[in-house]
């Protein structure tokens, strides 16, 4: 699917007052799909495209060619849904738009001039009528589409871009739940009374960013990638809560230069 296709069924959704989330619900889908139809990412099957035409009250030429704007455009159906308009008079030609905002799942504030925040579960998503700006922050990473810019769309950071391009076996490690592990390997610490129990066992929460990080490292044959800084903080703490050696144990921050000055020099 086409950005103008994707542009064209975001225009429809902001035209009906709804967010990504009541559409999705209305179609039976994620908010996440809905998501990617608008950014040109992926597109809606036959069945799903009824029914948005049927939503919008136009036909499936109107909603793929790009016909006129049209569409069942009474009262702002998000206001009428959740009841919550502050201020602004109701205009039966849907000229003007009173200003709204719901805590239903999350937070939802309507502009009349467009404009629109989402803040819940599934990520932030912002959407400027004014200058056509869009910005979507959730669990696939952060995206932001500028009107001024011919409608181009930034990846500025993509997990699910980057997953897809990424090796079985590393999805696979990556998707490897070591936070539970760690927390499971504390408690044992703990009761156990293992590596200092409670007081120093904490420290094995360390190894997290470490063990995604050098997942990354090698992946990208990139040793810059690996949190060698975390990994510096670990060794101190170390021979601090454990050898009581705090001194002279900080020499091994000064070795956290010297690993990315290594590290410049190979990638060069």
């Amino acid at each position: 699917m086409n950005i103008e296709i994707g542009q064209r069924l975001l225009e429809y959704r902001k035209k009906n007052g709804l967010s990504q989330e009541e559409l999705a619900e209305r179609i039976g889908v994620s908010r996440q799909a809905v998501s990617k139809w608008e950014r040109a990412e992926a597109s809606p099957d036959t069945d799903n495209l009824i029914m948005l035409s049927k939503i919008y009250g136009v036909t499936l030429d109107e909603l793929i060619n790009g016909a006129p704007l049209g569409g069942q455009y009474g009262k702002n159906s998000y206001e009428e849904e959740n009841n919550c308009s502050l201020s602004g008079d109701e205009n039966p030609d849907n000229q003007k738009r009173s200003d709204s905002v719901s805590f239903k799942h999350g937070i939802h504030v309507r502009a009349k001039n467009g404009d629109s925040v989402d803040i819940g579960f599934n990520g932030i998503h912002v959407d400027s009528a004014a200058d056509d700006t869009h910005v979507h922050i959730d669990g696939d990473g952060v995206f932001v589409r500028d009107g001024k810019n011919n409608l181009k769309e930034d990846h500025i950071f993509s997990h699910a871009k980057e997953d897809e391009e990424c090796p079985d076996i590393v999805r696979g490690l990556k998707k490897f739940p070591f936070p539970v592990v760690c927390a499971l390997l504390y408690i044992i610490f703990g009761f156990c009374d293992i590596f200092g129990g409670w007081s120093t066992g904490w420290i094995i929460f360390m190894t997290i960013p470490l063990y995604y990080t050098l997942i990354d490292a090698v992946y990208k044959k990139n040793a810059a990638h690996f949190a060698y800084p975390v990994l510096a903080a670990m060794i101190y703490m170390i021979f601090g809560l454990v050898y009581s050696n705090w001194h002279p144990s900080w020499i091994v921050f000064l070795t956290v230069p010297l690993y990315y000055f290594v590290c410049d020099i190979f990638k060069k």
